[in-house]
């Protein structure tokens, strides 16, 4: 019962933070919703015993990238002209788009009731206390299968965070 009510107290959570981040009109307020919901997320990844995925959200996602957005957004001189640009448009096609969603997700639950033998399937999930322990797991796939591409993504953000530096650096 507990489990039931923390995963509904960290998914209400995930999914306000995420709606308030893509609605703000400020980069850090936005950023700071993100940072937010990626908690949200770890607590998740805790309820389900993934310790190693709780570990890594947290000091990577939260600890690392978001500094590196923070520093970037505070680098990075935003022009005033782009934060008073109108998004008249964007509303009409947000709508469109959230119509069109809509549309899809009732046909997909109408249908669902009218062809025989079908319906929204609804797996039960194991209790978190019979998952296996997956840190080493994971740790065996990522340095062994993937080593190649988890260097590779580590290069490139180096390169990102020093193109941000660069890019913030002020001529003389």
């Amino acid at each position: 019962m507990l489990d039931k009510v923390l995963f509904y107290i960290f998914a209400g959570l995930a999914i306000a933070s995420g709606a308030l981040m893509v609605t703000r009109r400020n980069a850090v307020h936005s950023a700071i919703f993100l940072v937010t919901a990626l908690l949200a997320t770890a607590g998740i990844f805790l309820q389900l015993r993934a310790e190693f995925l709780f570990i890594v959200q947290i000091i990577l996602y939260v600890g690392g990238i978001m500094v590196l957005f923070i520093f970037v957004i505070m680098l990075v001189n935003l022009d005033v002209a782009l934060q008073q640009i109108q998004f008249a448009r964007q509303k009409w096609v947000a709508l469109i788009v959230a119509l069109a969603l809509s549309a899809q997700f009732g046909l997909m639950l109408w249908s669902s009731e009218k062809i025989p033998g079908q319906g929204i399937p609804v797996l039960a999930a194991p209790p978190a206390s019979e998952l296996p322990a997956n840190s080493e797991a994971v740790a065996q796939s990522l340095f062994g299968n993937y080593l190649l591409a988890f260097e590779i993504a580590s290069v490139l953000l180096l390169v990102a965070m020093i193109g941000a530096v660069v890019m913030a650096k002020k001529e003389k």
